[in-house]
């Protein structure tokens, strides 16, 4: 048979496995079914910001404002508790994790490098400290604060935030010194650098990508805090974000409407730093989740 006989035949078909379709159109809509799940609400967020407080009530339900406003936008902006509860937020959340990065990082060192007794009692101990739900020293935590005359500042919160943040730095980022290999410092020993030069300049930038992930873990974790901001903070020139919103138009609501659309237009605001911060910082949490997944 020649070859242009051979190419003129009809090419055979594989034939269709009819399971492989089904369980991959189950695959696809099982992801369309959790991706509106995760981001429904926020399209019914967005969707009440833009429209006025009469169309919110309507019944039957728009899904999508007729009337589009941006007056709850103006109103949030107008608020000035508002506009200084993001500013104390910010405050509150970068210092707690710039001191628990730089406190957290420095033990997860030492438990990961250095064999001394009692290593994993400590970080057991340590593990523990994350399990106690926050409401069970909500006591204890309000006689230290008033003893050291810390109440009602945000110096409180930030020292209460650590409680959390530090547990959380400690574990990921002694697993993460851990799978570093140690011809990393043995050349910079010979090389004449200290201990510390060697942690400092060699292995936290090497650790950066933990660094990044655990430091946007814990700066959302303050970000969105309430229990402790309403039980710690009494002005409202103190509170910080989820307490502005809560309190929201507290002087207008009634028992029979609600702010709703100053309310969404606010937490859309206050979303977008952490939206573009794990957008920018993407790569570096992806790579310092699964860090230490596979050895090699």
């Amino acid at each position: 048979m020649s070859a242009a006989t051979a190419e003129a035949l009809p090419q055979r078909r594989k034939p269709i496995k009819v399971g492989k379709v089904v369980s991959r159109a189950l695959f696809y809509l099982l992801i369309v079914i959790i991706l509106g799940y995760i981001l429904f609400p926020f399209y019914w967020a967005a969707r009440t910001s833009f429209m006025p407080d009469a169309d919110i009530y309507l019944t039957p339900v728009q899904y999508w404002p007729k009337n589009f406003t941006v007056q709850h936008y103006i109103n949030a902006f107008s608020e000035p508790t508002f506009v200084r509860s993001i500013a104390n937020s910010a405050i509150v959340g970068v210092s707690a994790t710039l001191i628990s990065i730089l406190i957290g990082a420095s033990a997860a060192y030492a438990l990961a490098r250095f064999n001394f007794l009692g290593r994993n009692v400590a970080l057991y101990l340590i593990l523990a400290m994350s399990m106690f739900p926050g409401i069970s020293i909500l006591g204890s935590l309000y006689t230290v604060l008033q003893r050291f005359h810390l109440y009602n500042t945000l110096y409180a919160l930030i020292i209460v935030y650590l409680t959390f943040a530090l547990p959380l730095m400690v574990w990921i980022m002694q697993s993460f010194f851990r799978g570093m290999p140690r011809d990393l410092e043995e050349a910079a020993y010979v090389d004449g650098a200290s201990q510390f030069q060697t942690f400092w300049r060699i292995m936290i930038p090497l650790a950066a990508p933990g660094l990044a992930t655990v430091g946007i873990l814990t700066i959302m974790g303050c970000w969105q805090e309430y229990l402790f901001a309403l039980s710690f903070l009494l002005s409202s020139s103190k509170w910080t974000v989820p307490l502005a919103i809560a309190n929201t138009g507290a002087n207008q609501a009634s028992a029979f409407q609600i702010p709703w659309g100053d309310q969404m237009a606010e937490t859309l605001v206050v979303m977008l730093p952490l939206i573009a911060a794990v957008l920018i910082l993407q790569r570096r949490i992806i790579s310092g989740l699964t860090a230490g997944a596979v050895k090699g």
